[in-house]
């Protein structure tokens, strides 16, 4: 993304703050793994949606005096040479103000002084951080640690918590995040199809994945968006199923549930295909089931409906289907068949953390995820797309990706490589 991207995101999230008020944002720490061993680091998605810098242990520190009175100061990492040689380069000052378009740049050992002078000298009455979780019981961010440092210290500041102000704002998309989320469904199309290219009955999970990866590969080195859901036969009805060990017996269906990014942005996509390249009747019939309750799904979302309404009705037309196809009989045993929503927001997050909003608005991207389970037939798979609402209606961002029974035949048919 261009820095006007995030210096737009910035001055947006800054009127919402209160006048005299100070915000602290964190980029985040590495995690250890083991004894000489860390996780890949993963910026805070909020500061990278804010900043564009995707490094760690940087800092955010703002001041707003009034209104249109802000001043903005990134705390970077400083030079050291013997760890760049283990690790890489470090950003240096000037790429750090081309990227993010924050003027004032400092080293991360005069934040403390900083704050201190600023917090302490009675101008400000208002401290702002980024105290959100996903569930209670998370282990807590640098800023639930900042929170308990800070408090004690200055307990004239009114801590409040700015993640609903960015939720907010990462709800509706920019027509530059869109356009990074079409080639992101772009590149998830090469990779889904050269699964569908390689697959043959006695092909294993792992393989499938490395069909995949090996596709995303020749786009950039960012790989997949998430861990990959990629399943076969009765592993299929393991919503998340990560052990790629499983093998593909002749008729079993495949399931996949994975996606890639561009430029921070990322996508969400299922597909389910028979491995042998052809469908059974029973996989036909639900195939069909899901395929037309998704195109519904795809005709009626438009801005002014409920977002609540978008599962539910995907639940009550999926469950007129099934009865139609004499799957069963009545709404009560839809539970059977379909076990889980699918209309969560994508973006910066794959299940993007935003206001989740009471009703549907142009520039919101969400799932339409149509996942049907038969356990006495041994079929599971899911039909997930991504929408994109628009001002009349909604388009479909992912349907270049084979989805109809014949699209999928004839990818299937047109080119298969062995190992």
């Amino acid at each position: 993304m261009k820095k006007e991207f995030h210096m737009g995101n910035r001055e947006r999230l800054y009127q919402g703050l209160a006048e005299g008020s100070l915000m602290v944002l964190f980029s985040g720490t590495e995690k250890r793994k083991t004894n000489d061993e860390y996780y890949p680091f993963y910026t805070d998605r909020n500061f990278l949606y804010l900043t564009g810098l995707d490094s760690k242990e940087f800092i955010l520190l703002v001041q707003k005096e009034g209104e249109n009175q802000t001043t903005e100061r990134i705390y970077i990492l400083p030079p050291d040479k013997l760890k760049e040689r283990w690790t890489g380069e470090r950003l240096k000052p000037e790429q750090v103000q081309e990227i993010s378009g924050i003027s004032q740049v400092s080293y991360v050992d005069q934040f403390p002084a900083d704050f201190h002078r600023l917090a302490g000298s009675g101008n400000y009455e208002s401290l702002y951080l980024d105290l959100s979780k996903a569930e209670a019981g998370d282990e807590d961010k640098e800023a639930h640690r900042f929170f308990r440092k800070v408090f004690p210290e200055y307990p004239w500041l009114t801590v409040k918590d700015v993640s609903p102000l960015v939720k907010r704002l990462r709800l509706i998309k920019q027509p530059c995040e869109i356009e990074a989320m079409r080639e992101a469904e772009k590149i998830t199309c090469a990779g889904i199809t050269a699964m569908m290219k390689a697959s043959r009955p006695g092909m294993f999970e792992y393989q499938y994945k490395a069909e995949f990866d090996y596709a995303l590969g020749q786009f950039g080195p960012q790989g997949p968006a998430f861990p990959s859901i990629i399943s076969a036969g009765k592993n299929n009805f393991c919503i998340h199923y990560y052990s790629y060990r499983g093998q593909a017996r002749d008729g079993d269906m495949i399931l996949n549930d994975v996606g890639a990014w561009y430029d921070n942005l990322m996508n969400d996509v299922s597909r389910g295909f028979p491995c042998n390249g052809t469908f059974s009747e029973r996989q036909r019939l639900l195939y069909e089931c899901a395929l037309k309750t998704s195109n519904h799904m795809f005709e009626i979302i438009r801005p002014g409906m409920k977002m609540a309404d978008v599962d539910l009705t995907a639940r009550k037309y999926n469950c007129e289907m099934l009865r139609e196809a004499g799957v069963l009989k009545s709404y009560d045993e839809i539970g059977t068949y379909m076990w889980h929503g699918g209309a969560h927001h994508v973006g910066y997050d794959v299940h993007d953390v935003v206001e989740t909003p009471e009703v549907i608005g142009p520039g919101m991207v969400f799932c339409v995820d149509i996942g049907i389970y038969h356990e006495d037939w041994g079929i599971g798979f899911r039909l997930e797309d991504n929408c994109l609402v628009t001002e009349n209606g909604c388009e479909n961002l992912s349907a270049m990706i084979p989805r109809t029974i014949e699209e999928i035949e004839d990818t299937m048919r047109k080119e298969n490589f062995h190992f």
